[in-house]
């Protein structure tokens, strides 16, 4: 099972690849917070992502999980953190630096949606990764040039 953030999901639907985390994994699941920060009409991919997503929700108690190093953390980064830890997840889909730093503090395994890419290609269900690179750059979503560098070279396509 995987838990959500919105920025991984956002990014994953930008390049046409959502359907590949149905492809590795049983379950995909996000908190409330989340959705309703995907779901703003004005927001990137926010029609696609409502229709992805609609039977994936669950609703999270924030008071009832100590989360450490949260200072900064939104509403919808708190909760999927906290989903994580009730439903024992195997992973938390985000790409937020400072989420994935808060995560891996709480001793959460955390996976971007670059991540989710080149697993997809490691399992097979993608030929390529660098045309959905290239899609997700011309989205406008900022992602570095070393990340892009070292994961094409994982995936053998730099």
């Amino acid at each position: 099972m995987i838990i959500a953030d919105s920025s991984a999901l956002v990014a994953l639907s930008s390049c046409q690849s959502l359907w590949v985390l149905n492809k590795l994994f049983d379950e995909i699941k996000i908190p409330t917070a989340v959705f309703n920060e995907i779901i703003i009409p004005d927001k990137p991919q926010a029609h696609a992502l409502r229709i992805y997503l609609e039977d994936k929700i669950v609703s999270v108690d924030l008071k009832a999980y100590e989360i450490k190093k949260k200072a900064g953390l939104g509403r919808g980064e708190l909760e999927a953190i906290a989903l994580y830890m009730h439903l024992s997840a195997d992973l938390l889909l985000v790409d937020d630096a400072k989420v994935r730093k808060a995560a891996q503090f709480n001793k959460i395994d955390v996976i971007g949606s670059l991540g989710i890419l080149l697993l997809a290609k490691q399992h097979n269900l993608l030929d390529e990764i660098k045309p959905l690179i290239k899609l997700l750059r011309s989205s406008g979503i900022y992602i570095s040039e070393s990340l892009i560098n070292h994961v094409l070279v994982l995936a053998g396509e730099n």
